[in-house]
């Protein structure tokens, strides 16, 4: 069922979370400027002078003007990863207590210890604005928010976890395959009050997921079904079916995660972030024109910040207030009292006027706050009841009919270009680092993450008589290759039973 309308002219919202990048890196030098949307007076977004630095081994880097589409190295950004790069190296959390203080002075230390020491400096290069086309461009066209913060100072998981429950249920950094398989035999992880998902069924509202890939991570939350998600290469097409039936629409990159995120839409640091671009663009242009374009609202934000940096100090905020129950998953006893740094956020509409800038603190939990606002849902905890809802912004009683129906191409990297034309067999060496890659643990960053989001789908495509072999299978698996192996064969379950592409 859909929704009957809401008092700001909004029937439909969708929401498309990338992968790990932080403001300044992203936008720092746009020098975005526009109308401020709580005054309505000229203001300009919180970018950068380009005196900002860090200072590692008594030398000083300068943020610098231009990034590579593609890092060499993956920055970390698990939870002492980010302690590390908000308050300096060997800064040390107090389990339980207040966060240290925050400088923003270790981004480029972390990075030389987690895989960047060739080059340090590349975790402060930021995009000029030609790099970033797409994005720019709604930038300008909508509202920015220059104030938008990962919910967490952690990893991917945690954080997404908020934009579905305004909690990350205590869990404070990347899971592990052994937590996985604990949470599987109480039916999955849960959430005292349940995901959005389930307070939108609640109110008889529909939902729909939209996957780059056979995997989302939203697959693995307790309550998603396989007929929730769809493949996005239809996305365009349903929009175009005369009665799209779902108020809410969560979308996903591609990933390739076993393939270190390569050629993925994600805009993970390791792939080629043209390709997200052109998901961005993809997933306006088909929003833009279709027949829901009057009563649509788009949000497009990333999950955190990535490893990369960002000038600003987070601010405190609330904790969701529901740790309590998955306690023994608060790895660092994290009160869940800081946002994480920002991260880039553009907000879409008809329904709000052109060129704005919204200096408001958003999170992640914003998104919730949103989707009750509109549709007449209860708050699921204190961080989405206390969380700035995106509809002050929506203001103009009837749709404007002057935003773009199509937007800038991206620019033409050449990365991806060149991988494509390399056809040779691999050397010998080359076959060595593979077999070896496949030897190392499954446990690190997304993997696990993606992993569960098979074993959920696994079960669901199986009998019930079937689940104690599956959950023996999954808790079999220790390394890449052994993970690589369980996610082909998921994928050829689906494939057999006429899911997928």
């Amino acid at each position: 069922m859909k929704a009957n309308g809401s008092p700001r002219g909004i029937e439909y919202v969708f929401v498309l979370m990338l992968e790990n990048r932080a403001f300044d890196h992203m936008l720092g030098f746009s020098e975005i400027g526009g109308k401020d949307a709580a005054t309505g007076q000229p203001t300009k977004a919180g970018g950068l002078s380009g005196s900002e630095s860090n200072n590692y081994n008594g030398q000083t880097y300068n943020v610098t003007r231009g990034a590579d589409f593609v890092m060499p190295s993956d920055p970390g950004h698990e939870f002492t990863d980010v302690l590390s790069q908000l308050a300096g190296p060997g800064t040390v959390y107090p389990p339980g207590g207040t966060y240290p203080a925050i400088n923003n002075s270790g981004f480029v230390a972390s990075y030389s210890v987690t895989g960047g020491s060739a080059n340090p400096a590349e975790v402060m290069k930021c995009f000029l604005p030609e790099q970033l086309p797409v994005l720019n461009a709604l930038a300008r066209e909508f509202v920015l928010c220059d104030q938008w913060h990962a919910s967490l100072p952690g990893p991917t998981w945690p954080n997404r976890m908020f934009v579905h429950a305004a909690s990350s249920g205590g869990l404070d950094h990347s899971p592990t395959t052994l937590e996985i398989v604990e949470w599987e035999t109480i039916g999955g992880f849960r959430f005292p009050k349940g995901t959005i998902f389930d307070a939108l069924k609640a109110k008889n509202l529909t939902h729909r997921l939209y996957a780059g890939d056979d995997f989302p991570m939203v697959a693995a939350l307790r309550g998603i079904s396989l007929d929730d998600i769809r493949d996005f290469s239809k996305f365009e097409g349903d929009l175009e079916q005369p009665d799209y039936p779902c108020p809410y629409t969560f979308i996903e990159p591609s990933y390739d995660v076993l393939n270190d995120y390569r050629n993925s839409t994600s805009e993970h640091p390791l792939t080629d972030i043209t390709l997200g671009e052109g998901l961005i663009k993809s997933t306006y242009e088909a929003i833009r024109n279709s027949a829901l374009w009057e009563s649509s609202l788009l949000i497009i934000t990333w999950d955190e910040h990535g490893g990369f940096y960002d000038h600003v100090p987070p601010p405190d905020c609330l904790a969701p207030g529901d740790t309590g129950p998955n306690a023994k998953y608060n790895q660092y006893h994290f009160t869940f009292e800081v946002y994480g740094p920002r991260v880039p956020a553009v907000v879409v509409s008809p329904r709000i006027p052109r060129n704005l800038v919204a200096h408001a603190v958003y999170d992640h939990a914003s998104v919730l706050a949103t989707v009750e606002r509109l549709f007449g849902i209860d708050p699921l905890t204190t961080r989405d009841q206390a969380a700035n809802s995106l509809d002050a912004l929506i203001s103009l009683p009837a749709a404007r009919d002057d935003a773009p129906s199509t937007l800038p191409a991206p620019p033409i990297s050449g990365v991806s270009a060149a991988a494509a034309r390399v056809t040779e067999a691999p050397t010998p060496a080359e076959t060595a680092a593979a077999v070896a890659r496949d030897q190392e643990s499954v446990d690190v960053g997304n993997l696990p993450v993606v992993l569960h989001s098979a074993l959920r789908q696994d079960l669901q495509l199986s009998p019930p008589q079937d689940r104690p072999a599956i959950q023996a299978r999954f808790r079999s698996i220790r390394t890449r290759g052994q993970a690589r192996q369980y996610l082909d064969e998921v994928r050829q379950k689906k494939r057999a039973q006429g899911i997928g592409p």
